[in-house]
């Protein structure tokens, strides 16, 4: 079973650590690991790859110094690698033009509005990875007792454990 990770981007260290500390149901099953921009997100991207870890969720902020989260989507979204990952975008402070862009062109799977609700949060990463394995793992079964276990269980019944 080839490891999936969970990437979030957030310049401000408190936010930060709260998505992070938001995000530990799901830390038994997947590699989750933050960056504190775009640069040290490539930088996380390249460790990936060269330990063969897929990444299958990225959640991301817009306003960050150098290159903005929207861009970063956009990029990921542009690089074969990566289509397949799922993108979320946190964030209170894009504007429609940019939001627009990340829908349009980074494929953004959902838009979460600053402050956010930790249990919505945690809802929202269980349904876009939950969609990212029925789409890409070949073995469901790991996933089931921390993503929604109805879905890949009706995945599994429908198609064996391997697909």
């Amino acid at each position: 079973m080839k490891k999936i990770a969970i990437l979030c981007v957030e310049d401000e260290t408190e936010v930060r650590e709260a998505i992070l500390r938001d995000l530990k149901p799901f830390a038994d099953t997947f590699r989750i690991e933050a960056a504190e921009d775009v640069s040290d997100a490539r930088d996380v991207l390249q460790e990936f790859k060269d330990e063969g870890i897929e990444l299958g969720l990225a959640l991301c902020d817009h306003m960050m110094p150098g290159e903005s989260g929207v861009e970063f989507l956009v990029s990921l979204e542009n690089d074969d690698e990566y289509q397949n990952s799922r993108k979320v975008l946190i964030t209170g402070q894009a504007g429609l033009e940019d939001t627009v862009r990340a829908v349009n062109e980074a494929n953004l799977h959902h838009y979460i509005s600053k402050p956010w609700n930790p249990e919505k949060l945690t809802e929202v990463v269980k349904k876009q990875l939950t969609d990212y394995v029925i789409e890409n793992a070949e073995d469901l079964k790991p996933y089931v007792a921390c993503l929604d276990g109805a879905r890949l269980m009706t995945e599994i019944a429908k198609f064996g454990t391997d697909k």
